[in-house]
């Protein structure tokens, strides 16, 4: 899967492939200028003020708050992108933006363009980045204001993938205690569990992260059986043959190599015989060739937002072999794509 140039005609076809376009700059400032112009949109509400029906952009001004004819461009904006379409004066919501960017779809990934706004100012350091091999220690700087935004971001984003998560998640026969470090907003544990009707969970996070999450998860109704424990995983004792599964999901691109081993160990001592760890993540290519545009794109962003970037199956598999696990064939995320799970099993006693 890539993004990029698609021609409109058979002209712009022929144009294309003979080199003539300037795909730099449709690959730059038209990229930019459509991600901000949907960004922009859901911020103010624009998708959530079509959301009953067709109104003019008037309308559209005045449910919004803004100015009626800047509104008006960016209906119209919105109608060339394809997240709006026009009948005479009327707007109206295209199939794209009433499944994700409504705040109540099911599918919706209205909080993670918020949270993308955030992100849109990290990768301005890019620059810096290369210049001096620096990250950003984002989880030191951010504010509680934003630590919301980005959990509600994070929970938004896993609504994509968690119906496949669920159903590929390699649950132990009879698994009675999950732990879901890193969890924050407790989504994939609560799916879990309601696939597993035994199954219980606690959501290991930083105290920051759990005083934003817990209202996120609360509206999942899972009273005790999903619950979180604020604490640090790097620090916090996390037991000795007491869980079933554990899963760190979107997490280990923060730590370094030995920070992950170290954790690896750790989690196979806090395993139960039969018991099953469960790395979930985006996974770093072997190579660039084989990376393709996502992989490569989300290699980079990773490397300038967390410690140390993303990891490959082959070093996590590394990881769970050297703590006495038996690592198994990674699974790989249709749904999400450069994903998965690197899953290893505790040998029985």
């Amino acid at each position: 899967m890539k993004i990029g140039t698609i021609a409109e005609n058979q002209i712009e076809q022929n144009l294309l492939d003979e080199g003539l376009l300037p795909t730099p700059l449709l690959d730059t400032q038209m990229a930019y200028t459509l991600a901000r112009t949907v960004m922009v949109g859901t911020k103010l509400g624009v998708f959530e003020a079509l959301a009953q029906g067709a109104l003019t952009s008037s309308k559209v001004a005045a449910s919004c708050k803004t100015h009626p004819s800047a509104t008006k461009k960016l209906l119209n904006a919105l109608v060339g992108a394809g997240y709006l379409s026009a009948n005479g004066e009327r707007y109206e919501l295209a199939p794209v933006a009433r499944k994700w960017l409504l705040k109540k779809s099911p599918q919706s990934l209205h909080d993670k363009m918020l949270f993308q706004l955030m992100e849109w100012d990290w990768v301005e350091h890019y620059e810096d980045f290369v210049r001096s091999g620096k990250p950003l220690t984002v989880h030191e700087t951010i504010s509680d204001e934003e630590w919301g935004i980005y959990q509600r971001g994070m929970r938004s984003l896993a609504g994509t993938w968690v119906s496949e998560v669920a159903q590929v998640m390699p649950v132990p026969k009879g698994a009675r205690d999950m732990l879901d470090i890193g969890g924050s907003h407790g989504y994939y544990s609560v799916a879990l569990c309601r696939c597993h009707p035994e199954l219980r969970a606690v959501v290991l996070d930083l105290p920051e992260a759990v005083e934003q999450a817990a209202p996120i998860l609360a509206e999942e109704g899972m009273g005790d059986r999903v619950v979180h424990r604020a604490g640090n995983v790097l620090s916090d004792d996390l037991g000795t043959e007491a869980w079933d599964l554990v899963l760190i999901a979107l997490l280990v691109h923060h730590f370094d190599d030995g920070t992950n081993r170290r954790l690896a160990r750790r989690v196979a001592r806090a395993l139960r015989p039969g018991g099953v760890f469960v790395i979930q993540d985006v996974f770093r290519p072997r190579s660039p060739e084989e990376a393709g545009q996502l992989g490569a794109l989300l290699d980079l962003y990773f490397a300038v937002t967390s410690k140390a970037g993303t990891w490959s199956v082959e070093e996590m598999a590394d990881w769970q072999r050297e703590a006495d696990l038996v690592p198994q064939e990674p699974i790989r995320f249709l749904s999400a794509p450069g994903t998965g799970q690197q899953v290893a099993v505790k040998p029985a006693a």
